[in-house]
């Protein structure tokens, strides 16, 4: 099994649509590059959501057609709907992530429908998106449970993931939307999930809410999952989630893989130096993660680019 491990930064996206603040363009931009710097090849950097909801992202288009510009990245953006997803494709976006909810009553909190209405759209995203290269991934939240629902079915996450994957999904993303998640649920979820999507690869979207973040990434490792979504300082949440605190710190989970000895191909003295950046940027937010405040162990070996 590889141990080359991919980390996609969504803190211009999860991060910023549960903060005060709203940030520039160009200071996004400069939060993009310095990340770019560091190793990262993917990132989402923005939402296609009505600006009126969300206003951080009003300037979703703008930030795609300058992210599609910078050399290594590949830009990817979030969506709920058929029409984020005609805006994300126009703006030039490579990689959009769909997402739909688990648990019928998040789903109806989040975007006004239920899941299988969404379920519908993904057919429909994926039929607009034929014609054009951009990949299409699906992200199922509150995959291990929910704070408005409670329990969430084992079986219709499988389900919901099986008929995205048929349907054409490039990625299978399982969110912990609202930080439920432990490390043995995690490892049995996605353990069966392998037999559901063949081929699709697995991803997984970890908040830290109650301290299990790290683990269940560690779980997940165990079960063969080599993409992770992170934000920058453990910032974001879910805004339709009660309870849905921040996601995994960036810099913890890179220094985690690599103590493990996975190859993640990021600099973490690089995004120390970020950390430093968004600590500027963000004067009144509260930054997260451990390894902002202590920093590396001597015996811990940076990896060179």
């Amino acid at each position: 099994m590889s141990n080359v491990v991919k980390i996609r930064e969504v803190g211009l996206r999860d991060g910023l649509q549960l903060i005060k603040s709203n940030l520039s363009t160009e200071s996004k931009l400069i939060w993009v590059n310095k990340q770019v710097s560091a190793g990262f090849t993917e990132m989402e950097v923005t939402s296609f959501v009505p600006p009126k909801l969300l206003p951080q992202f009003s300037d979703a288009s703008e930030i795609i057609i300058k992210s599609n510009k910078i050399k290594k990245l590949k830009p990817t953006a979030l969506i709920l709907n058929i029409k984020g997803a005609i805006r994300a494709i126009e703006a030039g976006t490579k990689k959009i992530t769909f997402v739909l909810s688990a648990s019928e009553k998040h789903n109806l909190s989040n975007v006004n429908c239920t899941t299988d209405q969404s379920l519908s759209m993904f057919n429909e995203i994926i039929e607009v998106s034929k014609d054009t290269k951009v990949e299409v991934a699906a992200a199922i939240a509150t995959s291990f449970g929910c704070s408005i629902q409670g329990s969430v079915p084992e079986i219709r996450v499988l389900e919901l993931a099986k008929e995205m994957a048929k349907k054409g999904a490039c990625e299978i993303n399982l969110a912990d939307t609202v930080g439920y998640a432990n490390p043995k649920q995690v490892k049995a979820l996605f353990g069966k999930l392998k037999d559901q999507i063949g081929n699709v690869p697995m991803a997984a979207h970890f908040h830290d809410t109650r301290g299990m973040g790290l683990a269940n990434v560690v779980a997940a490792l165990q079960e063969g999952v080599r993409r992770f979504d992170s934000t920058m300082a453990g910032l974001g949440g879910c805004p339709f989630a009660p309870g849905a605190s921040g996601n995994i710190a960036t810099e913890d989970c890179v220094y985690l893989l690599e103590s493990l000895g996975f190859n993640t191909s990021v600099n973490v003295d690089k995004l120390l130096e970020l950390r430093h950046y968004l600590t500027d940027l963000l004067p009144n937010e509260k930054l997260e993660g451990r390894l902002g405040v202590a920093g590396t162990a001597i015996n811990f070996k940076k990896k060179l680019l």
